[in-house]
């Protein structure tokens, strides 16, 4: 059951006056860097990539150094995160593929994004968001599941909850939006044990089990 949009506008102004500026947890020195740890971290902890690239971006911080850098090296430096040899190979060709297409650049509009090999709907709309200041959404497993949970923005896919919080969240909360949630769903709104005994929102939220009482 979807909360009542007064209760949404109430669950933002509450994540935002106890985060007033959320920030990303992954480590990047600049959009290409970010691009590349956000395309590291699918199905990966920020942690665990924030680890793999220390030394990375230490001496790539182009797609021309990566291309110099080369997929066999560039496998010894993440192959501590999931999926490191097929994200080696996508690092690769989206380097190249910035080169060829966009002067070395990374784009600031989804459609180019999302050409990008290894670059996804919700990888395009982190980078925008992140990167460029856009008030995009992407729905990633933490925010699928509180959308969900709370009455949010419920939805049966990624796509459908998407144009929910689009459409539900407030304007001037749209920008900080997508990052008060993923840290919402990852420290507070857990998938296992959600702390609904510290949670601001939990006399609005619409989870059935939730436990208020110690």
């Amino acid at each position: 059951m979807a909360m009542s949009l007064k209760s949404v506008e109430l669950f933002y102004k509450r994540l935002a006056e106890n985060n007033p500026q959320p920030k990303g947890e992954l480590n990047y020195t600049n959009h290409y860097t970010m691009l590349v740890a956000v395309v590291l971290s699918a199905q990966s902890t920020d942690s665990g990539v924030n680890k793999a690239t220390s030394e990375l971006f230490t001496l790539v911080d182009t797609p021309e150094k990566m291309l110099s850098v080369g997929e066999v090296d560039l496998i010894k430096y993440i192959k501590t995160v999931g999926l490191y040899r097929n994200k080696a190979k996508n690092i690769i060709a989206l380097s190249r593929k910035l080169i060829d297409e966009h002067n070395g650049l990374v784009p600031d509009n989804l459609e180019s994004l999302v050409q990008l090999p290894g670059v996804g709907r919700k990888t395009a709309n982190v980078v925008l968001n992140m990167a460029f200041g856009y008030p995009t959404m992407a729905v990633d497993t933490h925010i699928f599941r509180i959308s969900n949970r709370t009455g949010l923005a419920p939805g049966k896919n990624v796509n459908v909850v998407e144009k929910s919080l689009l459409r539900r969240t407030p304007d001037k909360y749209m920008l900080n939006a997508h990052q008060w949630l993923i840290l919402f769903g990852r420290y507070v709104c857990k998938a296992r044990k959600p702390e609904c005994l510290v949670c601001v929102n939990s006399d609005i939220c619409q989870y059935k089990e939730k436990v208020v009482v110690a």
